[in-house]
């Protein structure tokens, strides 16, 4: 009988433990956790704007979810001499101004930048980057102390192709790569926006 009992509590000591264990693990993971969120962008009461430049109208979809999320403002990139329909004439073109590190002129300018704290950039990935009127675009404008944020459309290449670019275009921002979107999936994008707080 006492070997008996004496086997009993030490399983009860052992389940003791395994459970402690459990919470200790659990705690961890809490923590974990509070240090991704911590680490995300701080978004309460910054003022917003949307950035976009979009050759078809997808990424534009996307922008325009972000935008209604966000309550930012909405602003569309625009060349001045537009980009040919065909797709395989923008396509050359895209990687002759990629080649040149060229900077095509915009047809229009954001008002006042100034006022802005958190960038949205949203492109569709030509050439493996964002198109080069995105680098005329952060050429434009002083970035230093903004969070820029990206997001990308593409049919197969990673936004993290692009981020090196977006980190050398975007001088003194703190640029954070967002996601390759897309345009018949809004709730995946409205999660992500829930993730950074919005």
């Amino acid at each position: 009988m006492k070997k008996f009992l004496s086997i009993l509590f030490t399983a009860f000591m052992a389940l003791s433990l395994t459970a402690c264990g459990g919470a200790a693990g659990q705690s961890a993971g809490t923590q974990q956790n509070t240090q991704a969120k911590q680490a995300q962008p701080q978004t309460e009461g910054k003022k917003v704007l949307v950035a976009y430049f979009s050759h078809t109208g997808t990424t534009e979809k996307v922008a325009q979810v972000i935008q209604s999320k966000t309550g930012g403002d909405l602003f569309k990139i625009e060349t001045a001499t537009p980009y040919p329909a065909a797709y395989r004439e923008t396509t050359e073109l895209a990687k002759q101004e990629k080649s040149a590190n060229a900077r095509p002129a915009l047809k229009n300018t954001v008002s006042d930048m100034a006022q802005y704290d958190v960038v949205f950039v949203g492109y569709p990935i030509w050439w493996y980057t964002a198109p080069m009127a995105v680098a005329t675009f952060a050429d434009s404008y002083d970035f230093s102390g903004k969070t820029v944020i990206t997001f990308c459309t593409s049919g197969g290449s990673p936004i993290s192709d692009s981020t090196p670019d977006m980190k050398t275009w975007f001088k003194g921002a703190n640029v954070v790569e967002g996601i390759r979107a897309y345009a018949n999936d809004s709730a995946s994008t409205e999660r992500w926006l829930e993730r950074l707080g919005y």
